[in-house]
């Protein structure tokens, strides 16, 4: 009788939980039998390394096997487990010395000629096992990149079975021909998932950045994307057709500052896990851009699927922008589905397979026509939509849903002076990005000592009691409050876009310029102050 075990790793959502793999060769008629809660793509395991096996030049054992996956309660889905198992199939059979294997965690695919292949969620399966003590890990060469972005942990990258037989059994490590030059590489295929919609940076697809001095005019909308990337508050940009509310949002990705590591980490996981990590790019290091069609599902924003649930939207935009253009277009019961994960920074899915928690600290753009038609009260516009029309319209936007979004701008059509060049032109990306950057650094400075890092994250009682406004600053919006113009979360909120625009004019609490501000952004009622930031106004 053999018996050889090894390690692999399990993924829920983004968490990983360490799997042991058991191989046990008995005296019997030749079987291979898969226990502990497999799934289908991993049962068919049994066919893909037996034949990897063959073709690497090892010897199938002719006897009863039977692999166990430790625990047998976790589901377990996927191919990632191949090349754990072939390699405790080979320890039991004494091919490799099973002491060899019982320390090091393997994830890899297999192909039926021996190569291993990438799988997704390389990352997150190696801070899982580097969380559970575990030293060393064997992935496939081209996922050796992420798996090193883990400190503590010793990454060996093979190209095939027979690369990693000889190692264990210190053989001669045979060379595999590399692909041919010019054609793509059909191993980065399990890494990949198009059609996602998500973006990296603000880019456009030939790699320009886009540059907030592209827009013209729009005093208002451009101080409110400055004040949402300076503190992390959700924006509405309402408006007619062509004023420029889709390209002040992808203009906003670019403002925010760079991710730290910590933060780099959790959303290259989760990109790992989802196939959407950018060729060639092991680390997310830039604010992340999603912008699904109004067409999307409830399960695609906010994630599921069949089995254990994936990613959605909301988690690709974890430390990002989440883009909803035409946002009354979209499913009420999708858009309702939004309001746990913007107060709670987090989406928890229940499925019959399993509770999935997934991070999803986004900051979420919405941008609306006020009618069908898109010409409700702008000047010079013929809009035939009938009152009721427009009000079922409107009404797509809930209550519930609009009062969790900070800001709410009124976009107007450009004019033919300001196309013209004859205005001012507005600040660049650069000039605006820094002085976010400076902002952020302020807030970040204050919050040191708590759990949170933006103004948008501080519950409305921490910013009364341990950061009070000036004296007589909340007047106004207390006020408000009474006349049932704002609710008691608005006000909460109202103070949380305060303390941004002072962070952002250098000041060292929110005074009742800076309170005005933040009403007449988010109630779009004029309080008598200029649209502008810091020394300008």
């Amino acid at each position: 009788m053999g018996f050889a075990r090894t390690c692999s790793v399990a993924l829920v959502g983004v968490e990983g939980v360490v799997v042991e793999v058991q191989a046990d060769l008995e005296p019997g008629v030749a079987a291979f039998t898969l226990v502990g809660l497999p799934d289908k793509s991993l049962i068919e395991s049994r066919d893909r390394v037996r034949a990897a096996v063959v073709n690497s030049g090892a010897d199938w054992p002719q006897k009863k096997l039977t692999v166990g996956l430790s625990p047998a309660s976790v589901p377990k889905a996927g191919s990632g487990f191949d090349l754990a198992v072939a390699c405790a199939v080979l320890g039991a059979a004494e091919r490799i010395d099973p002491r060899v294997l019982a320390d090091i965690v393997m994830i890899g695919e297999l192909g039926l000629d021996g190569r291993v292949r990438p799988v997704r969620g390389v990352l997150p399966a190696v801070l899982a096992a580097a969380d559970a003590g575990y030293e060393q890990v064997v992935v496939p060469e081209c996922t050796a990149g992420e798996a090193s972005l883990v400190p503590g942990i010793s990454v060996l990258g093979v190209r095939s079975l027979r690369q990693l037989i000889a190692v264990l059994t210190d053989e001669p490590v045979p060379e595999e021909e590399p692909e041919p030059a010019g054609r793509p590489d059909p191993m980065l295929a399990a890494l990949s998932m198009p059609g996602s919609g998500a973006d990296i940076g603000g880019l456009t697809l030939d790699g320009h950045g886009l540059d907030l001095a592209d827009v013209v005019g729009q005093l208002s909308a451009r101080t409110a994307i400055e004040v949402a990337a300076a503190g992390g508050h959700h924006v509405m940009l309402s408006g007619p057709p062509g004023a420029g509310k889709t390209m002040l949002a992808e203009r906003l990705p670019a403002l925010l500052p760079p991710l730290t590591r910590g933060e780099a980490l959790e959303v290259t996981a989760i990109h790992s896990v989802a196939g959407m990590l950018p060729p060639g790019k092991s680390m997310i290091d830039t604010a992340p851009y999603c912008a699904p069609h109004h067409s999307a599902t409830m399960q695609s924003l906010v994630g599921g699927g069949p089995g254990v649930a994936r990613p959605g939207a909301v988690s690709l935009s974890h430390r990002g922008v989440l883009f909803l253009d035409e946002a009354p277009e979209f499913s009420g019961q999708a858009l309702d589905a939004l309001r746990q994960p913007l107060e709670a920074g987090h989406v928890v899915i229940a499925r019959s397979a399993g509770v999935v928690r997934l991070p999803a600290r986004f900051l979420m753009a919405l941008a609306a026509n006020p009618c069908p038609c898109g010409h409700y009260r702008a000047l010079g516009g013929e809009c035939d939509c009938p009152p009721a029309t427009v009000r079922r319209y409107q009404a797509r936007l809930s209550g519930p849903l609009l009062d969790r979004v900070d800001l709410r701008v009124e976009v107007d059509a450009v004019t033919r002076n300001e196309l013209a060049g004859y205005g001012p032109r507005g600040e660049s990306t650069q000039v605006v990005a820094d002085r976010v950057r400076q902002a952020r650094e302020r807030a970040a400075a204050r919050l040191a000592e708590t759990p949170w890092r933006t103004n948008s994250e501080v519950p409305g009682h921490a910013l009364r009691t341990r950061w009070p406004a000036a004296p007589g600053a909340l007047d106004e919006a207390e006020l408000d409050l009474e006349r049932g113009f704002i609710t008691a979360r608005g006000l909460d909120r109202v103070l949380r876009v305060a303390w941004t625009v002072a962070d952002l004019a250098g000041r060292d609490r929110p005074f009742a310029e800076d309170v005005a501000l933040a009403l007449q952004l988010r109630t779009g009622i004029s309080r008598g102050v200029p649209m502008t930031i810091g020394a300008e106004r």
